[in-house]
């Protein structure tokens, strides 16, 4: 006779998972027979996911319409998933926001904002849901983080920064974790076909392509995995080979033309 945990379905908490690389990864994750917990600001999107995945994978689905970005909402989400009963075995931190402008020009509350988001949700839903995966012994966790990551990013350069954060964050909780059974990685996407990012640009990818390189980190052992070739040859240009000044120096005649048409 089979142990119950051994029957058990896992169950992967996905936010930011509407639309775009979130929704491709719960098509990833649904397919492989997991219940998924979707996350996102917009509950009416939220819920066309989620019948979409039942329709589509007989998943077992739920949903919570949450802003990550507002303070003691991580918090929240943890409080919801104990009091479902909901057992986190994968918890993929996709959730963000991009703000295109000069620093000078921006939104303070938008830029603190972006912040909340995409560094400091990611690091206290990591915090809330890695201790239980621990003491299991087996668990992951994906953040997506960002090729931006890896280099300074004029007129993105709250977006960018809040990304490095989290390869940081995730590579040295990689190795805190590294004997506990715990899988732990961040993925970093480029430029994306997504509704964050509507601007023409050469070298787009599709979510769905991104979603096939979580997949394969998920099976990986390293700490970070940068999707697409051409994206990882940047990235080791930009991050390793060029010193910071000249890096952000070539960013900055790049990124103006896509801020400013110039």
């Amino acid at each position: 006779m089979q142990r119950k945990e051994e029957t058990r379905r896992r169950t992967a908490v996905v936010t930011g998972a509407a639309t775009g690389i979130g929704a491709a990864i719960t098509e990833r994750l649904a397919g492989q027979g997991m219940h998924l917990v979707l996350v996102a600001r917009d509950g009416t999107r939220l819920e066309a996911a989620a019948e979409r995945l039942r329709a589509e994978h007989g998943a077992q689905v739920s949903t919570l319409a949450l802003d990550l970005s507002h303070q003691g909402a991580p918090s929240r989400l943890a409080e919801w998933l104990a009091g479902t009963g909901t057992e986190v075995d994968m918890l993929v931190n996709n959730a963000g926001a991009g703000l295109m402008e000069p620093v000078a020009d921006s939104d303070p509350t938008r830029v603190r904002g972006l912040v909340d988001l995409n560094a400091g949700a990611v690091a206290e839903l990591t915090a809330l849901l890695l201790p239980a995966m621990v003491t299991r012994g087996r668990g992951a966790i994906v953040n997506i983080a960002s090729t931006g990551a890896y280099a300074p990013a004029p007129y993105v350069a709250a977006y960018a920064a809040s990304k490095a954060f989290v390869l940081s964050f995730t590579q040295a909780v990689w190795a805190e974790t590294r004997a506990t059974g715990v899988r732990v990685v961040a993925v970093s996407p480029g430029p994306t076909d997504t509704a964050m990012n509507t601007r023409r640009m050469p070298g787009k990818r599709e979510p769905a392509a991104v979603a096939d390189t979580v997949m394969s980190a998920l099976r990986s052992r390293g700490p970070a995995v940068v999707d697409g070739r051409l994206n990882a040859v940047q990235t080791f240009v930009f991050g390793r080979l060029l010193p910071a000044s000249t890096a952000a120096r070539i960013a900055e005649r790049s990124l103006r033309k896509a801020a400013f048409g110039q």
